[in-house]
């Protein structure tokens, strides 16, 4: 095996162990929203308020976090991000008033995810490998984050059981923290380009002329509208509906495994068809799925059912999405505009996640958020159609 291919290996397992854990404890934020708003007497509005929160600022710290780690190198905004994560987890423990947990869950957590998650870390794999193998790889990475989703949920439970909300958020805080050190094994440095560079404001207006790259992100917006409510709010919505709480966390857990399969053969597929029509059959099959669940009555196994199918197309479109961003752009400036991309899907996780519990605290039902899911989907399967997956033509031009 030669030096190349053994950094290669080294950056791609540092890249999906970070993704892991900085994932897989952010999946596991919808176990504390009973625990916590029982013992403050908050309604479910001040949790889902702060994780809607992390969300918005995650989004809007990712374009700045991207454009950094394009210029400079991806391990500063990997510690940098591992270190405000850690301490948000620990303050978040420690937090006693709405404000306080805004400030913990909300601010320093979703800088440390802008730091510690798929635009950054992508943007290290898309520049590490060969155009050939781009979106394989991103799908790998993309299922290792799905992988720590399956492996912490449990644990996340138990832990809540064993020690209570408060100190199982500041053991997460300790097991977060070895994000840091995990950033020596991503070696990731600016690519350097033959030529003419293309400057930072060459790159945004590049992109922001291009009809594409705002239907891809305004496509990205359904992906987190969904997923954040679902994540958030499911665990609560089948113990309303009599349901065991260990069912939530199964079916959270279930959502986590089968999307390392679902990544992965999303990320494989996306080497061998067109993306964007990819994305499209995505958001048409999750509207098929929550259709069907929310009409089939229910039960423990139409939960986990609901689980399975979502956890094929759950994160799915993230390799894909970013994939096509690569193709039409270039690797150059991927985490920065990979991000901007990111900051519409954090925005409609951020109604996502609010509108759950606000809607729920009026109505007590999360009835119509279901079924503006429904129709989020459809509106995301005709966005992403229409989107040409080819190079623009400054790069048409480098590669005649």
């Amino acid at each position: 095996m030669s030096s190349l291919q053994r950094t290669g290996i080294c950056l791609m397992v540092g890249a999906s162990l970070i993704l892991a854990l900085s994932l897989g404890t952010r999946h596991g934020f919808g176990l504390f929203l009973s625990p916590m708003s029982a013992d403050f007497g908050w309604g479910r509005g001040v949790f889902a308020f702060a994780i809607a929160l992390q969300n918005l600022i995650w989004g809007i710290a990712q374009p700045f976090t991207g454009a950094l780690a394009d210029r400079f190198g991806a391990q500063r905004a990997i510690i940098v991000g591992g270190v405000l994560y850690a301490a948000g987890l620990v303050l978040m423990g420690l937090a006693d008033s709405p404000l306080s947990l805004s400030l913990s869950a909300g601010l320093l957590i979703g800088i440390g995810l802008s730091g510690t998650s798929f635009s950054v870390i992508l943007g290290v794999v898309g520049r590490a490998v060969p155009p050939e193998k781009r979106s394989m790889a991103m799908g790998i990475a993309a299922a290792a984050g799905s992988f720590g989703q399956f492996a912490m949920l449990p644990g996340t439970l138990g832990l809540i059981g064993w020690l209570g909300w408060s100190a199982a958020l500041i053991a997460l805080g300790m097991m977060v923290a070895l994000i840091v050190p995990l950033a020596v094994m991503v070696k990731d440095r600016p690519q350097v380009s033959h030529g003419p560079q293309q400057t930072l404001a060459e790159a945004l207006r590049e992109a922001c002329s291009h009809s594409g790259f705002w239907l891809l992100a305004l496509g990205f917006f359904v992906c987190g509208f969904q997923v954040v409510f679902i994540g958030v709010h499911l665990p609560a919505y089948l113990v309303d509906q009599h349901l065991p709480a260990i069912v939530g966390t199964t079916v959270l857990a279930l959502v986590g495994l089968f999307n390392v399969f679902g990544t992965y053969i999303a990320g494989w597929l996306g080497g061998r068809r067109s993306k964007p029509r990819l994305l499209s059959a995505l958001y048409l099959a999750r509207g098929v799925v929550i259709t069907l669940f929310i009409t089939v009555p229910l039960s423990v196994w139409t939960a986990y059912a609901f689980g399975i199918a979502m956890g094929l197309l759950w994160l799915s479109t993230v390799p894909l999405t970013n994939g096509t961003v690569a193709t039409m752009f270039g690797v150059r400036n991927l985490s920065m505009l990979g991000g901007i991309v990111f900051l519409f899907h954090q925005l409609g996780s951020f109604l996502g996640g609010w509108l759950g519990g606000y809607l729920y605290d009026h109505t007590g039902s999360y009835d119509l958020v279901w079924q503006i899911s429904i129709l989020l989907s459809v509106l995301a399967a005709a966005l992403n159609w229409p989107v040409r997956e080819q190079p623009v033509a400054r790069l048409q031009g480098a590669q005649a």
